[in-house]
């Protein structure tokens, strides 16, 4: 797979920002909650400070869906500070609504360690400095399975270089997803890379990786998920 074979990603890779109509809970919650967990760009110099208290280590998660795996890890985990990134507006308020009981919206305590950024990931990527991310989270994204989507996949060759250079040495980097043409490109592009050591992909989830319910759906449908475990090298 040589590089000269792809275009440049596009601007944004993501499509609509948002699917059937909000309820009126959950509109009161991106105006009001919502701002209150917003990861700014102004944090980036210094992700570890937005979080109270200061974060031990910085885990970023690409896509979140409708929020479980990022709830369940923040859960798990008191002393890291995670950034969740999700463009479409109805799976953020899918998260504030599990985050915050109704009719609590004015008192509900909320976590000091997670972060939400909604726009193009890629963009916080390269806002963050050198080897500030712990472990990094792309998890049944939106596989673009059409050939002329390809440059939209977020597991791309010429961006792995910026992934690669926030994740500090020893870093993880989970990858899941069900979608045939997705784990084709993905156990490819990642042959052709010097960042990781890539073990196998394994066929059933890891402990301590929480599910999500793409999983549920894929196994639902008879599609077999992979799951990779990369680990970022020292001086590449």
């Amino acid at each position: 797979m040589s590089e000269r074979r792809f275009k440049e990603p596009p601007d944004r890779l993501y499509g609509r920002r948002s699917g059937h109509k909000l309820r009126t809970r959950q509109r009161l919650l991106l105006a009001e909650i919502l701002p209150l967990l917003r990861f700014a760009p102004d944090d980036a110099p210094d992700p570890a400070g937005a979080f109270v208290p200061r974060a031990g280590e910085v885990w970023l998660e690409v896509g979140f869906g409708a929020g479980e795996h990022a709830l369940a890890t923040i859960g798990a985990n008191a002393g890291i500070g995670l950034i969740a990134c999700e463009v479409f507006e109805n799976g953020v308020a899918s998260l504030l609504s599990a985050l915050v009981p109704e009719g609590e919206e004015a008192s509900s305590p909320l976590p000091g360690n997670l972060r939400l950024w909604t726009d193009d990931a890629r963009a916080l990527i390269r806002a963050l400095p050198a080897s500030s991310v712990g472990r990094l989270f792309l998890l049944f994204p939106d596989p673009w399975p059409k050939a002329r989507h390809a440059k939209r996949r977020f597991l791309h060759p010429l961006f792995l270089s910026e992934v690669a250079r926030i994740l500090s040495p020893g870093a993880e980097w989970r990858i899941a997803t069900d979608d045939p043409v997705l784990q084709a490109w993905t156990a490819e592009v990642l042959a052709r890379q010097e960042f990781f050591c890539v073990p196998p992909p394994l066929a059933q989830r890891p402990a301590g990786w929480p599910p999500t319910r793409y999983e549920v759906k894929a196994f639902a449908a008879g599609r077999q998920p992979l799951y990779w475990r990369l680990v970022r090298r020292s001086g590449s």
